[in-house]
């Protein structure tokens, strides 16, 4: 038996969409007109959820595969089609294979009567709370499509954010492990070979040549000790931020980062700002939105602070004195909420705050990055100049000796 997707008229006129099992695409056919209706297309499926359905598709879902999955759902609702074909079309085109299972999943629930939104819900990992309620406020207010389209763009924003970061950090990272084994190097396999020459000349040591030996002694008789103690540290260290506590104390920190910690603040506010602006939008309550808004910022003072804000906002006050009052939320993002409160646009408020922190962050990131390459290279060369330094002067002294 073969799966085949079909588009076919019902007896009223009206286009409708599914799947049928059937031999050969002749009895499929056949089998959809004996319902009465009539095939406008027909084709071999292949998103269907069947024995070697999606084999070369990724397993592995990408932040760039939602975007493009939100992308097409928005694009495809605008074009008119109804959910359910919208959902099918999207399986087929999907290049992850969970997402193409995903997308059946959802599919055979909307044909149920399940609304889009609650079958995306079933797959929290995949669509997290700030997704789902989005598209359950537009399904309810009747812009599926325009609220889909809002979630994309933000989708897209992050993606874009994501790989700017990344590509930033690539020539840091670079020229960071590329010190860091030249240390490695240094310290495991060149001094201890030089430690024998050293003892030989019978001279006293200078200083920093003495400092080198008793560091490159320690790292070689303890390095199994020193791995476990940064395994250690590492597994604590994880452990500690699960917590509460801990999890707090470290975003409290990283704002307080020199240097790096406003642009960290500024990309965190940015990122609440335009989660907080495409659920108002969609038209999810305003205070379930600060809540939403507070869980995606992925910073637990901010989300601490997010509550306060709703929680004053449920007794009555305006948002942007509840913000005021809360602490760690910008003048300008007071100010822009405030006339947004005022003239009744406050999504687009909004966005324009996010917008313009985009930018700062672009700027600080790229400010952090001409920072940090030049200090790397002169961390670097101070300590290969150190170990050279270290070298050399005993050579030298016994040349000095010898004459």
């Amino acid at each position: 038996m073969t799966t085949f997707a079909y588009t076919a008229l019902d007896p009223a006129g009206k286009r409708k969409s599914g799947f049928i099992d059937a031999p050969s695409k002749d009895a499929a056919i056949a089998s959809v007109a004996s319902g009465g209706q009539f095939v406008l297309e027909i084709k071999e499926s292949t998103g269907a959820k069947k024995e070697g359905a999606g084999a070369t598709g990724r397993k592995k879902v990408t932040r760039g595969d939602l975007a493009l999955f939100t992308r097409r759902m928005s694009d495809l609702a605008a074009a008119g089609l109804p959910l359910d074909r919208v959902l099918q079309v999207v399986s087929e085109q999907s290049e992850s294979e969970q997402l193409q299972n995903v997308a059946l999943e959802a599919l055979d629930q909307v044909r149920k009567g399940t609304p889009v939104s609650d079958a995306l819900a079933m797959h929290p990992k995949l669509f997290p709370d700030v997704f789902t309620q989005t598209l359950r406020a537009g399904e309810s207010s009747g812009q599926f499509a325009e609220v889909a389209s809002r979630l994309a763009d933000f989708q897209e924003n992050e993606v874009t954010r994501r790989s700017q970061v990344v590509s930033a950090m690539i020539y840091p990272g670079v020229l960071t492990f590329t010190a860091v084994s030249v240390v490695i190097f240094l310290i495991t396999f060149v001094m201890p070979r030089l430690s024998g020459v050293f003892k030989d000349l019978k001279t006293d040591l200078p200083i920093t040549t003495k400092m080198l030996l008793a560091g490159t002694d320690f790292v070689t008789n303890n390095g199994l000790f020193i791995v476990i103690g940064i395994v250690g540290t590492i597994i604590l260290y994880r452990g500690w931020v699960a917590t509460e506590a801990g999890a707090m104390a470290r975003d409290r920190f990283m704002f307080r980062m020199p240097m790096a910690g406003p642009v960290i603040r500024k990309a965190t506010v940015s990122r609440f700002a335009r989660v907080l602006g495409t659920l108002v939008y969609g038209g999810v309550p305003i205070l379930e939105a600060l809540r939403l808004s507070g869980m995606a910022s992925g910073n637990r003072l901010f989300r601490a602070n997010s509550v306060i804000v709703e929680q004053e906002v449920r007794e009555g006050r305006p948002i942007a004195e509840a913000m005021r009052d809360a602490g760690d939320f910008p003048p300008v993002l007071i100010h822009m909420v405030a006339i947004g409160e005022e003239t009744g646009d406050l999504p687009k408020m909004l966005e324009r705050v996010s917008e313009s922190l985009d930018f700062e962050v672009d700027n600080g990131m790229r400010r952090l990055t001409a920072l940090v390459e030049p200090l790397i290279v002169l961390v670097m060369g101070t300590f290969v100049g150190f170990v050279v330094l270290s070298v050399l002067l005993p050579i030298f002294q016994a040349q000095s000796a010898v004459k």
